[in-house]
């Protein structure tokens, strides 16, 4: 009985060393500005946008100069559709370390949604001064999207280019080089960006879409009803259905 009784004095104690160890564990975290960043990253990446600028602000509540929060602030802010206040947080962390070159493509990003878009050139072209910025592509692909609304073509397609230099297999970079080759007239060459797109990204929408509306805008009808008609019954945006209908209908009439 003596042994059982100090064997269950000894299991209380531990469960109480554990209940006392977590108690720490838990206040530091409560005190730690990285822990908490890292909270937000984690619903951020849920898309549940609320409470990951809960807790990119309590980090800088703990630490108003920890640039990476406020670069993370500024995306939660984008997500959210609040531009102005995703600008401030971007400006922030450039004004704290002006050499986190992330956060210059994103206020770039968040410029052209404004429709600011010299202020977008600008930051685009900061982050591709930076040689050592691990994702140029970024800023290219960027830069080639901002030149396609000022129909500089000639400019966009370069950009799109250096992007796909640096990553081939960027999906995206494929997407814009085919609407800037539309736009230039080149259909075939529009459809072999799509089809890269399209290759790397099977089920994307957008970049099906514009596989279908290419080939049909280059008389490859069979190969748009393929296109058309394996995305038609996943698309939810009542305008882009009507518009597919519409295109499966004129197909049919060339039969």
């Amino acid at each position: 009985m003596r042994v059982k009784a100090i064997a269950l004095v000894m299991l209380c104690a531990g469960l109480a060393f554990c209940a006392s160890s977590q108690t720490k564990v838990q206040r530091a975290r409560e005190r730690d500005p990285k822990y908490q960043y890292n909270l937000g990253l984690f619903y951020l990446n849920q898309s549940d946008t609320d409470n990951a600028v809960k807790y990119f602000i309590k980090s800088l509540t703990l630490d108003t100069r920890y640039y990476p929060a406020w670069n993370a602030l500024g995306l939660a802010h984008s997500m959210r559709g609040r531009l102005d206040e995703s600008a401030k947080a971007y400006q922030k962390c450039l004004e704290i370390n002006p050499r986190f070159t992330e956060a210059h493509n994103n206020l770039g990003t968040v410029y052209q949604g404004m429709n600011q878009l010299d202020k977008a050139e600008e930051e685009f072209r900061k982050a591709l001064a930076d040689l050592t910025y691990q994702n140029r592509e970024l800023p290219y692909c960027n830069l080639a999207r901002l030149y396609v609304i000022q129909d500089r073509l000639d400019e966009a397609l370069e950009n799109a280019d250096k992007a796909l230099q640096i990553r081939p297999r960027l999906a995206m970079a494929h997407n814009i080089k085919g609407q800037i080759l539309e736009k230039k007239n080149d259909l075939d060459g529009a459809v072999v960006s799509y089809e890269a797109a399209v290759k790397i990204v099977p089920d994307d929408l957008l970049f099906n879409y514009n596989l279908g509306a290419a080939c049909f805008r280059n008389g490859e009808y069979a190969r748009s009803r393929e296109v058309f008609l394996k995305i038609r019954g996943k698309i939810t945006d009542a305008d882009m259905k009507e518009t597919i209908a519409r295109y499966l209908r004129l197909i049919g009439e060339q039969k």
